[in-house]
């Protein structure tokens, strides 16, 4: 099987193995694109109550033993102290340059057993530098429905019910009001004699829980929510709309791991297969630069610096404490302007629904002051909005940029070659651009 270090080998650089103008955005497998339409589904979190199915597009890593907190906190920022069983954290490691690998959630089920769930780049981080050093903990992986081998069912179904009235829906299904339960916390909960457990988790400020089982019980949990949702106009969110929400509450799905250049990662790109999310995760857009180091991001960029635990000593701390004084860009949202999305995107018309993750030039009087992260149509707000990375200067609510839409060919030409791109207008807005959830969302971590 090749390795991500074969596959760079032979395209001359990680910006030739990853490069690829006009790639197709990911979205989740297996469930529909829409069903009602994206612009409904996006409508219903924000004004009734959606369910969104999360059972098929992230890895499941479940690690078990006496040393699984061990090599969890020494490999990542987190604070483990305070680490309640039932709780879950959003789990940020990073290289030795302090550079973050990518976040997944992190539940923890008993003193030295946890579940990592999401984009599978930090599981391969942990399982590889446990092996290496011989910690005493076992790992069980549960690829996504598009990579499980042999293909069958998830292991876990999940569900998402969210929106003004996903608590009525709830009470509804269980016959009472769920247990006042701590953002971040799960509970267990039991619905015709089958056990799972209800962690409560929001979207782009909304209220709501995750519901999460074993497989054999998610028809039955799937369908009564179906069936009392109906008088309330409960709505199944696509895999369309299911990509926006994080556009509104200032999650970053997409950093680039800061592992393809450090000599001494060598033996870790050699053990990481080609064919995983570090090989076949495109990059493109107009900002393009030969050097792969300029798409690293900093926890700190991704608005992660409160989640970081200096009292214990973990992998990249030292270049942590340094960047903490550093100049760094800072998250935003970026409101793009409607009119100038109508004729740059649609062509004069309504351009339907946009999605992206390119990394696109944003340039002021001044040059380039950042790029753009995601960028999607949130339809209840009337434009496109992207979460982007701009220099601090210009990171103050009201600036106006523009944002240079376009894909720069890559390796051969110019990254400051003038392609005569169009730009588009647009406004910086603090990020998490929902207010709820910028001011709100953890209050009751």
């Amino acid at each position: 099987m090749p390795s991500l270090q074969h596959g760079i080998d032979k395209a001359g650089s990680p910006i030739g193995l990853l490069w690829q103008p006009n790639a197709e955005p990911w979205t989740p497998e297996v469930v529909e694109r829409e069903y009602t339409g994206w612009r409904q589904e996006q409508a219903a979190w924000h004004e009734g109550v959606a369910l969104l199915n999360l059972s098929h597009h992230m890895y499941d890593m479940w690690i078990d033993g006496p040393d699984a907190t061990r090599v969890l906190a020494e490999y990542g920022v987190n604070n483990f102290e305070k680490f309640a069983i039932g709780q879950a954290k959003q789990y940020v490691p990073v290289t030795r340059d302090g550079k973050i690998v990518t976040d997944g959630i992190l539940a923890r089920h008993a003193e030295n057993k946890y579940l990592l769930s999401g984009v599978p780049a930090s599981q391969h981080w942990v399982q590889y530098h446990a092996e290496k050093a011989g910690y005493d903990v076992e790992f069980e992986t549960d690829a996504s429905s598009a990579f499980r081998p042999g293909g069958g069912d998830p292991k876990l179904f999940r569900y998402q019910i969210q929106g003004p009235l996903a608590l009525e829906l709830i009470e509804k299904v269980f016959g009472r009001p769920l247990p006042e339960t701590k953002f971040f916390h799960a509970t267990p909960v039991t619905l015709d004699g089958r056990s799972f457990e209800a962690l409560r988790h929001g979207m782009a400020g909304q209220a709501g829980y995750e519901f999460i089982g074993p497989w054999e019980h998610a028809g039955h949990v799937h369908d009564a929510f179906l069936k009392a949702g109906e008088p309330l106009g409960l709505v199944q969110v696509g895999a369309l709309a299911y990509t926006t929400p994080s556009v509104e509450s200032g999650w970053i799905p997409s950093p680039v791991p800061g592992i393809y250049t450090d000599p001494e990662l060598g033996e870790y790109r050699a053990w990481l297969p080609l064919f995983g999310i570090e090989g076949k995760r495109p990059l493109n857009g107009s900002f393009f630069s030969e050097n792969i180091e300029d798409y690293y991001v900093s926890p700190y960029e991704l608005g992660y610096g409160k989640l970081i635990h200096f009292a214990h000593d973990f992998h990249g701390r030292d270049a942590l404490l340094k960047a903490k004084e550093e100049p760094r860009r800072t998250k935003v949202t970026l409101v793009f302007d409607a009119d100038d999305v109508r004729r740059v995107v649609g062509g004069g018309e309504d351009p339907g629904f946009v999605l992206t993750y390119a990394r696109h030039r944003v340039e002021t009087s001044a040059g380039l002051v950042g790029t753009t992260m995601q960028t999607a149509s949130i339809d209840p707000v009337g434009t496109v909005l992207a979460q982007s990375l701009v220099d601090s200067a210009h990171a103050e609510p009201g600036t106006e940029v523009t944002v240079v839409w376009g894909e720069h060919p890559g390796p051969g030409t110019d990254p400051d070659a003038d392609l005569g791109f169009p730009r588009i207008r647009a406004t910086v807005q603090p990020s998490p651009f929902d207010r709820h959830a910028r001011t709100e969302y953890r209050r009751n971590a």
